[in-house]
């Protein structure tokens, strides 16, 4: 009875529309976390410890995954004839693991993901060689629409402290071209993969930069600008707002109470609402709804979704549906994308059944329907 209180409270403020519009918003894309299962079994060995099922599963996309995914998302059509559509937050770089070995460990080094790809493809041809093929497909089909989720999905504060410490555990990771299973960071406002996470208030100065260079190979990669951000592994500070705008982004994810840290462990809370506006004119987006399949916590996570789904609709809001892309990872064990595909499917077939009038949407295709639109918040 709370929860479904708490789902009824939430949708109350925000931009309001009579149509039925879903998106849906699967975080990590892109990403190398853990490469494969001998890279686990390696760590596994090593004492570095599975706390999570990200630790466990996390892998970049491989051909199976996408395939699984795009079957999944062509199961169903929408009022106007269109599959649904998922917006990857996503990332255009990876550790350069290679070059990282070469120089000792001395010093951090990246790459571009179609290398990530090029190299995978190369060493594992059955699980990635044409993947980032089917990528550039599901991009041209319209099914997938990646939005910015930050050059690399940790903390170059964090790491590169790391690195200078000759951390055993971190070494381990990165020689097993994984940085998964890792030790707290040192700093209680910073986790190891928040990108943009902090403890001097200073050190959001570093971050102009890396999102000036962020967004330029996002571009580079995905083959155009994005307008949407969403921070990986943590919140930033609205300090760098203004950095965003610089780079063309129009819309932030927020959470719909933010703790935001304000440096040294000291923190405030604000509450947001789809369709709210910044300080610099960018327009927050408050996921309502949450699709996370694999997350073994006793949930039907059909049925769970689902509610909340209704509730969104019957409050007159899109419903954004949050995810990641864990529950869709079948290259460490096939049954965990089995699961997360066979949930996603019966998901999509319930949306369509209940609401034939429904409209599968990216994320930057909401923003220019709130953008374009007459309708307007109740706030």
């Amino acid at each position: 009875m709370k929860q479904q209180l708490f789902n009824h409270i939430k949708n109350i403020p925000g931009w309001k529309t009579k149509r039925k519009l879903v998106v849906i918003s699967v975080d990590d894309y892109g990403n190398v976390r853990l490469d494969s299962k001998i890279a686990r079994a390696n760590m596994d060995k090593a004492g570095l410890k599975v706390s999570t099922r990200f630790d466990a599963y996390d892998t970049l996309e491989n051909k199976q995954d996408l395939e699984a995914l795009f079957d999944a998302l062509s199961s169903v059509k929408d009022k106007n004839g269109n599959p649904a559509v998922f917006t990857p937050f996503a990332l255009p770089c990876n550790i350069d693991f290679e070059t990282m070995a070469a120089n000792h460990y001395e010093s951090y080094a990246y790459e571009l993901l179609p290398e990530t790809y090029k190299k995978l493809s190369s060493n594992d041809p059955k699980a990635y060689e044409g993947a980032w093929e089917l990528w550039q497909e599901g991009i041209a089909k319209g099914i997938l629409r990646p939005q910015f989720h930050g050059r690399e999905h940790l903390n170059l504060k964090v790491f590169e402290e790391k690195l200078q410490q000759k951390d055993e555990v971190l070494l381990t990771a990165l020689k097993n071209r994984s940085y998964t299973s890792q030790s707290p960071s040192g700093y209680s406002s910073i986790g190891y993969t928040a990108a943009f996470s902090f403890w001097n208030f200073e050190e959001n100065l570093r971050f102009r930069e890396i999102m000036r260079d962020g967004f330029q190979k996002f571009e580079n990669v995905y083959g155009y600008a994005s307008i949407h951000f969403n921070p990986p592994g943590g919140r930033e500070h609205t300090c760098v707002h203004d950095y965003l705008k610089e780079n063309g982004v129009r819309c932030i994810d927020v959470p719909l109470i933010k703790t935001e840290h304000q440096g040294n462990g000291k923190y405030k809370k604000s509450v947001h609402w789809t369709g709210q506006k910044n300080k610099v004119g960018q327009t927050y987006m408050v996921r309502n709804a949450v699709f996370e399949p694999t997350d073994n916590s006793g949930k039907d996570w059909v049925d769970y979704t689902m509610k909340q789904v209704e509730i969104a609709f019957f409050w007159n809001r899109p419903a954004i549906i949050s995810s990641h892309r864990v529950n869709f990872c079948g290259h460490i064990d096939e049954k965990n994308r089995a699961i997360g595909i066979g949930a996603l499917k019966a998901l999509l077939a319930k949306i369509v059944a209940q609401w034939p009038d429904v409209e599968f949407v990216s994320s930057e295709q909401l923003i220019h329907i709130m953008e374009g639109t007459t309708e307007r918040s109740n706030y």
